[in-house]
């Protein structure tokens, strides 16, 4: 099926099948639109229908005036002289989701991204949120990256995401990513790029199937215009420093949440063109060095970067056993839902030229939030 735009996909691998990630616009007001999409309601019998347009247009009215209590008449009667003498199926656009076979109608651009940023208000001011549209965040590793994507676009303080992993879903990913297990096997950045458009079809949505590499690299940062922040949850250690390498020549800055108490790494190489990578930690480390280590050869350099006196006494503990009773570095949800949150936040701050100044940064919650012993509290819960 065909629209005034193709259908992105992305192969996890070569061979596989193809993935949809984007759904197609469809604007009845617009003839070829029109039928077109009678078209798909003739070739998908088993099509489902939402339409809830009605319902967002009363959101609408109700936002654009907050001082004015409505009744439920007038406001029924604001919606229809809203409408006038126009089709109600013309109005808005309706969105396809492949992946679903779902068929949505919609408030289309300004008046749904009103709407649905409007409870941000005023937390986020609409001319902060205007100038957030004009953002362009990468993010690399969809594991823990998942979340954070995630927040980045309900928050919607990027008009642009750049999505890059090489992986597929797998079952041990369910303990920290929120996905199903019908999408096992599923490119984790389509994964994650369908659930965006699940939430707002209109947030752009870029997919590399096949991660960073020193191949797309350059494409990742610069096309389609310069990013203005990268996010970075990727495991790879080579690809860390490669990526580093490259926000600084671009004067890009990068934010990382590490899972482990609440810590935020800041490396502001938009304001210090000279900043030395890792805040000098891996000074002198060879990127070739790093390249293909196992999990449990990458411990070495990981306790470099991230500090062994400043981790979690369970974080040190579990690396003594990589490759012995465990696989790899444990991650929990709460942590990393945590991290989204925080590294949300730091990205929010640096897009509006807000304090967040290079750094580590701990949102500790077994040092923050307190919890009084047992025969101390004299009762447990």
């Amino acid at each position: 099926m065909q629209n005034s735009m193709t259908i992105p996909i992305a192969r996890s691998r070569e061979g596989e099948k193809p993935y949809s990630y984007t759904p197609l616009f469809f604007r009845l007001a617009n003839r070829q639109d029109k039928e077109q999409m009678h078209d798909l309601m003739e070739k998908i019998p088993h099509l489902e229908v939402m339409d809830t347009y009605l319902s967002q247009l009363e959101e609408w009215v109700k936002a654009m005036q907050p001082g004015r209590r409505w009744t439920p008449e007038e406001l029924s009667a604001e919606v229809e002289r809203q409408i006038g003498e126009k089709d109600v199926a013309e109005l808005g656009v309706w969105v396809y989701y492949p992946w679903k076979q779902l068929l949505v109608h919609l408030l289309d651009e300004e008046a749904f991204t009103f709407v649905r940023t409007n409870r941000n208000r005023n937390k986020i001011t609409a001319e902060e949120q205007l100038r957030l549209r004009e953002q362009k965040i990468g993010v690399i590793g969809l594991s823990v990256g998942h979340s954070i994507a995630m927040t980045l676009a309900m928050e919607r303080i990027a008009g642009e995401l750049r999505l890059a992993d090489f992986d597929a879903l797998e079952l041990s990913n369910l303990n920290r990513i929120r996905a199903g297990v019908h999408e096992l096997g599923v490119p984790k950045v389509v994964i994650a790029a369908r659930a965006i458009a699940e939430i707002d079809p209109f947030l752009k949505v870029i997919c590399y199937e096949e991660g960073i590499t020193e191949e797309n690299i350059d494409d990742f940062f610069s096309e389609g215009g310069k990013l203005n922040l990268v996010l970075d949850e990727c495991d790879s250690l080579d690809v860390k420093m490669l990526i580093r390498f490259k926000a600084r020549e671009m004067g890009i800055p990068v934010v990382m949440e590490t899972s482990d108490r609440g810590m935020i790494d800041v490396e502001r190489f938009d304001l210090e063109p000279e900043r030395p990578i890792f805040h000098g930690l891996l000074e002198g480390m060879d990127m070739e060095v790093l390249k293909n280590l196992s999990n449990q050869e990458k411990i070495p350099h990981v306790l470099k970067i991230v500090g062994y006196e400043t981790m979690s006494s369970r974080l040190k503990e579990s690396l003594q056993e990589v490759g012995s009773t465990i696989l790899t570095w444990p991650q929990l949800a709460s942590s990393i839902m945590l991290g989204a949150a925080s590294g949300t936040d730091a990205c929010r701050r640096i897009g509006l030229g807000q304090t967040c100044d290079s750094g580590r940064y701990y949102v500790d919650l077994e040092e923050l939030v307190g919890y009084r012993k047992q025969e101390q509290a004299g009762r447990s819960f």
